[in-house]
């Protein structure tokens, strides 16, 4: 599966204004006019039923690898803190839609989302389009319990760390909010209003520090494209606990959580490091769901310390 080169946003927007100003100010600015962001490879993957998954990279091919794996709702452009981070520019990065959401394609069958060995299928197949060799995945909510899928499905060779952010690891009512539970059921209603208005208070409650402007239209639109089959199969999967998957996982792991998480609670991600004497839990003071949005600097640097050790081993 090919991937094709096109320049970023940020790269459109900024490259014909830039190089102008740069000729008219002389060698220094011309240096810096030249640091704009690398050109995004788009992707195609199909999974085992069809189902064709959308994704991007960028860097260097012999790089150190990260996957991100996003959240319920969400899309490959959850990421963009990091995809824009110079800090993480020594880094070959691969992001994807999960099935249901964004540009993938969205099986109306509930079904589609309810067999986890698909969602693990969809991590194997996007690995393989986008010529990953070992990457750290890094798995955010919904993305922790696939992460968890694919490990459970093709074991951990092929991988080099795992950094659980905010991750569902276990559909257990103690260990996610009441919150969580109202959502699962009202933003996959039937009745369009109530889906309507329960999406956009979802959105909100994935955060402490509330998203705005542009940044926040995006996220609406985003969470308004999922399709609504996607709760109702995957809140009737028959595999609801990925703790053991985890326990069985020898690799390097981090653990991210911000404390003000609305919809998963911290001691989702404390049973995990309770598993192993090594595992690190790094907690999040002013995030709510989404650290790595809410503090991206902070999880930037955690992260890319995180990748280089995991790669070396």
């Amino acid at each position: 599966m090919s991937e094709i080169e096109l320049p970023s946003r940020r790269g459109i927007l900024g490259l014909g204004a830039v190089g102008v100003i740069a000729a008219a100010a002389g060698p220094s600015f011309a240096d810096a006019a030249r640091s704009v962001p690398a050109p995004l490879k788009t992707f195609e993957a199909r999974s085992s039923d069809g189902t064709v998954l959308h994704g991007e990279s960028v860097g260097d091919d012999g790089a150190p690898e990260i996957l991100f794996v996003h959240g319920l709702r969400q899309s490959r452009l959850s990421w963009s803190r990091q995809y824009d981070d110079p800090g993480l520019a020594g880094f070959r990065k691969v992001r994807f839609d999960l099935r249901g959401h964004g540009d993938s394609d969205k099986p109306s069958d509930p079904a589609s989302y309810a067999d986890m060995t698909r969602w693990a299928d969809d991590i194997a197949v996007v690995m393989e389009a986008a010529k990953l060799r070992r990457p750290v995945l890094v798995g955010w909510s919904l993305g922790g319990f696939v992460t968890g899928a694919y490990l459970g499905k093709y074991g951990d060779a092929k991988v080099a760390g795992i950094n659980l952010v905010d991750a569902v690891t276990k559909l257990s009512p103690d260990l996610l909010t009441p919150l969580a539970g109202r959502y699962a059921a009202s933003t996959s209603s039937h009745d369009l209003g109530e889906r309507t208005a329960e999406t956009a208070s979802f959105l909100l409650a994935c955060f402490h520090q509330p998203p705005a402007g542009a940044d926040l239209q995006q996220m609406l639109v985003v969470n308004g494209m999922t399709a609504r089959a996607v709760n109702e199969g995957f809140t009737r999967t028959a595999t609801p606990d990925m703790e053991p998957v985890f326990a069985r996982y020898r690799k390097p792991l981090l653990v991210t959580h911000g404390i003000h998480d609305r919809l998963v609670r911290l001691a989702m991600s404390e049973r995990i490091q309770a598993q192993r004497h090594d595992v690190r839990l790094s907690i999040f003071d002013i995030s709510g769901h989404s650290p790595f949005y809410e503090e991206s600097r902070r999880f930037n640097r955690e992260l890319a310390a995180f990748v280089t050790s995991a790669a070396r081993g």
